[in-house]
C-alpha cells in the first residue's frame, strides 16, 4: 500500500530542477553512473567529485530525503590535517547544524590551548559542543518547546601527521578499506554503532539501567530506548538526559511515561586511533542511511574498482538502486519523488571518501586550507593553520 501510495503522489510531488539551483554543482551529473546521458539528474542530489587535501584527494556527496535536510557535513583541509564530519540530526535540524558550525571550531580552539592533538582533546572538543547545544536549548525552549527533543548522531575523522583519529556517536560509521592478500581489498570498520538494534547495545543500556524494565522496548519489530530513539548516543535529545527539559504531554512522539532519574542517552564518543599503514587506501565516512543499504564489504569494492572522480556520488546512486529494488520502483522513478515523500524510501545519505595517497604523506604536499560544507555548497577558509607547530601527543586506543 505504501509503495502505491508512494508512485501515485510521485508526479504531483515532482518539481523542476531549478527549485535545487543550489546544488547544482553535482560535477558531471548530466550522466549518470551508467553513461545514459539521458537519464534526468537527481534533483535532490549534490556533490563536489573530487578534490585535493594533504594526504591525496576526496569526495563529497549528500542526497536530501526529509522536507528539511537534517544531514550536516563539512570537510576541512589544512597544510598538514584534514578534518572530516557527519552529522546525520533527528527531530530537526538544529543540533547537525549547531555541531557543523562549532565542533571543529572548538577543536581547533582546545588543540591550540594544550598544544597538542589527541583522543582526550577530542574527547573534549564533543563534551564543549554538547554543552553548548544543551544551552542553546535551554533558551530557545520557552519559545521552541520540540528543540528538546532534536539531537544528532555525530562522526568526526582526523588526518593528522599520519595518524588517523575516529570520534563517534550514534550509528555514523567509518569503513577504512585495505590490500589484503592477493591485492584484495578489505573492509574494516572503525566505528562501533551505538543503536539499539544490536543485542550488544541493549545489554550495555539494561546493565547501565538496572532499575529501569522500560530502557529498551520493542517498538512495531524496532529496538527503542524507552520505545522512542534507537540511538544511544547523540548530541542533544536533551529531554532524555537531563530531567529540567522533559516534554509536555502534548509532545505525545516523545512522551515519557515518567520522569527521568539519569540520563538515559550519552554524549560520550567511542574513539580510536592509529597510524596509518601502507594497504591503507581509503576511508568512508558516511550516515547511516549507506549502510542500511549496502554493506562495509560492498561499499569499498566499489570504491576500489571504480574511478576516483565522482565516487561518493557513485556510493550515493548504488545506495539509492538498492532502495528502489526495495520499493519495485526504477531508480528514475525514485528522482522523480519530492522531498518529504521521499523519506519513505529512504533517507538523507551523506558520503565523503577520502583517499590516502602516502607518497602525498611523505612529501608534504600543500594544498589551500578550505572549509567545505555538504548539501550547503558553501566553500571558505578553514582554521586549521592553529595546529601549525603544535607536536602531536601520546595516543591509546579506547
Amino acid at each position: 500500500m505504501l509503495l502505491s501510495w508512494v508512485k501515485k503522489v510521485a508526479m504531483a510531488c515532482w518539481r523542476p530542477v531549478r527549485q535545487y539551483a543550489r546544488m547544482s554543482k553535482d560535477d558531471n551529473s548530466s550522466t549518470d553512473d551508467d553513461g545514459d546521458s539521458s537519464s534526468p539528474r537527481d534533483p535532490l542530489l549534490w556533490s563536489r567529485d573530487l578534490q585535493k587535501h594533504s594526504f591525496g584527494d576526496f569526495s563529497f556527496a549528500v542526497v536530501q530525503a526529509n522536507d528539511i535536510i537534517e544531514d550536516h557535513s563539512q570537510v576541512e583541509t589544512g597544510l598538514d590535517a584534514t578534518f572530516v564530519g557527519v552529522y546525520d540530526g533527528h527531530g530537526g535540524p538544529d543540533a547537525s547544524r549547531f555541531i557543523s558550525d562549532h565542533l571543529f571550531l572548538n577543536l581547533m580552539r582546545i588543540a591550540r590551548e594544550r598544544g597538542n592533538i589527541s583522543e582526550e582533546i577530542l574527547r573534549r572538543a564533543f563534551s564543549v559542543t554538547e554543552d553548548g547545544f544543551l544551552t542553546l536549548v535551554r533558551r530557545s525552549c520557552g519559545i521552541k518547546p520540540v528543540i528538546a527533543a532534536i539531537g544528532s548522531c555525530c562522526l568526526v575523522g582526523l588526518v593528522w601527521r599520519g595518524t588517523l583519529y575516529i570520534a563517534n556517536l550514534g550509528d555514523s560509521r567509518a569503513v577504512i578499506g585495505s590490500l589484503g592478500r592477493s591485492n584484495k581489498i578489505v573492509a574494516e570498520q572503525l566505528t562501533r554503532d551505538h543503536n539499539a538494534s544490536l543485542e550488544e547495545v541493549r545489554r550495555e543500556l539494561k546493565s547501565l539501567h538496572p532499575d529501569d524494565s522500560q530502557i529498551v522496548l520493542m517498538k512495531n519489530g524496532v529496538w527503542r530506548i524507552k520505545g522512542i530513539i534507537q540511538v544511544s548516543r547523540s548530541i542533544g535529545d536533551a529531554y532524555l538526559k537531563r530531567p529540567e527539559f522533559s516534554l509536555d504531554p502534548s509532545f505525545p512522539r516523545f512522551h515519557l511515561s515518567e520522569p527521568i532519574r539519569r540520563p538515559v542517552l550519552t554524549s560520550e564518543p567511542s574513539i580510536y586511533s592509529r597510524d596509518l599503514r601502507p594497504n591503507d587506501k581509503f576511508v568512508i565516512f558516511a550516515s547511516d542511511g549507506l549502510w542500511e543499504h549496502l554493506t562495509n564489504q560492498e561499499a569499498v569494492e566499489i570504491v576500489h574498482n571504480s574511478p576516483r572522480a565522482g565516487i561518493a556520488k557513485r556510493l550515493v546512486k548504488a545506495a539509492l538502486h538498492v532502495a528502489s529494488r526495495k520499493r519495485n520502483m526504477q531508480y528514475d522513478e525514485l528522482k522523480m519523488i519530492d522531498k518529504g515523500t521521499r523519506r519513505f524510501v529512504h533517507d538523507d545519505i551523506t558520503i565523503v571518501v577520502i583517499f590516502i595517497d602516502h607518497e602525498s604523506l611523505d612529501k608534504g604536499i600543500t594544498v589551500p586550507e578550505l572549509s567545505v560544507r555538504g548539501f550547503m555548497d558553501t566553500v571558505g577558509p578553514s582554521n586549521f593553520n592553529v595546529l601549525r607547530g603544535i607536536d602531536a601527543n601520546a595516543r591509546s586506543v579506547i
